[in-house]
């Protein structure tokens, strides 16, 4: 029964989580298509059958969907060219073939070419603005972890003892980045996979530098799950100022440094997966977000929210790939119809669109199959 009652747990976490970063993304495309004069007929959290909805005085129809996985906002004139041949898009070629000058002013399809840029850009930009305002808001009112990078302990024959560092050597800077918190090592030396390392240390009154090659292996995170992590060998002398809170002048400046510092260690990691330097087993889809969720919930409504954080920015990282379906896809469309003076063609584009789609849900088998693998 208790298991049972947290797989339960985790599944409404998970949705809530989801439910979430998928309406900031869309509410993103929303509002600048509005701001645009571009008529907006549904605004879905979720795909499939509706499960309940109501409709606002401006026509759009708000919803929630069966199948929690996504979300989309339905605009005037915006074709449905991943579905060709379907009841809906039939309908709306008839409407297009019949439009007024007034349906015009209203469709997407007849805005300018930075209109329907900024409307498709807005998705994951909106993402990006809601982490940097979770931080914000986190840094001010729970404060932001801070503990001095002085070594405490150094593992017996880890790479730290074979490069030389001793228990007092403070940590300045790694390949030339400051290090001002031992939570900057925790988080850099990971994103190194392995690879040498130089290392800036002040030593009594010496500052030295040491090449230090951090060992990859296998060990357990905060909550239990196995995974492969770069590691030094070094704990922290516990000589912290605990959870420090900002004014909103320096809440706001560390809020989009958070946001760069995850948005770089996430575009680290996708490289090292396609140059072959990391495995392709750190690659989760949503059973593991649903794990993780699950986790984050459990331990506290602050790292519950900081999780969405996290997941938000990944969201709006995804869908600026250039990968037809997606809406970094779309903005590749729109650069090469600026660079050609028109538009690609609609079989262009249908084709372009149903490879996104292959390409996607061979993703997702993939990742899934990661997420099965890992349970």
């Amino acid at each position: 029964m208790e298991q049972v009652l947290g797989i339960s747990l985790t599944i409404v976490n998970f949705i809530i989580a989801l439910s979430v970063v998928v309406f900031v993304h869309e509410l993103g495309h929303f509002l600048v298509a509005r701001w645009n004069k571009v008529r907006c007929d549904s605004f879905s959290i979720g795909f499939g059958p509706e499960l309940v909805g109501f409709t606002d005085r401006h026509g759009t129809r708000w919803k929630f969907s069966l199948i929690p996985l996504g979300g989309y906002v339905k605009m005037f004139g915006e074709a449905d060219i991943a579905n060709p041949g379907s009841e809906d898009n039939e309908e709306e070629e008839d409407v297009e073939r019949e439009m007024t000058p007034e349906e015009k002013a209203i469709s997407f399809k007849y805005k300018t070419l930075g209109q329907r840029s900024a409307i498709v850009f807005a998705g994951p930009a909106v993402n990006f603005l809601f982490a940097i305002l979770v931080f914000f808001v986190m840094f001010m009112s729970v404060g932001r972890p801070v503990t001095e990078p002085i070594i405490g302990s150094v593992v017996e024959d880890s790479a730290a003892s074979e490069a030389g560092l001793t228990a007092g050597d403070r940590i300045l800077a790694i390949d030339g980045n400051t290090i001002s918190r031992f939570e900057d090592l925790q988080r850099v030396v990971p994103l190194g996979n392995g690879a040498p390392m130089r290392l800036t240390v002040q030593r009594d009154e010496n500052v030295i530098d040491i090449v230090a090659v951090p060992r990859v292996v296998d060990e357990t995170d905060a909550f239990g799950n196995p995974q492969k992590r770069a590691l030094l060998g070094v704990s922290s002398s516990g000589e912290t100022r605990m959870m420090v809170r900002h004014n909103p002048v320096s809440a706001l400046g560390l809020a989009v440094s958070q946001t760069y510092i995850v948005v770089e260690g996430t575009f680290v990691a996708v490289g090292q997966i396609i140059s072959g330097e990391r495995g392709t087993e750190d690659l989760g889809g949503p059973i593991r977000i649903a794990k993780f969720s699950g986790q984050a919930a459990k331990s506290g409504f602050a790292n519950f929210v900081i999780f969405m954080a996290i997941l938000s920015i990944n969201l709006g990282i995804i869908n600026l790939f250039p990968v037809p379906l997606l809406d970094g896809g779309h903005l590749l469309f729109y650069a090469i119809e600026a660079l050609r003076g028109r538009p690609l063609s609609d079989q262009a584009q249908e084709w372009g669109l149903r490879f996104g789609l292959v390409l996607v849900l061979s993703l997702m088998v993939f990742v899934t199959w990661n997420d099965i693998l890992q349970l």
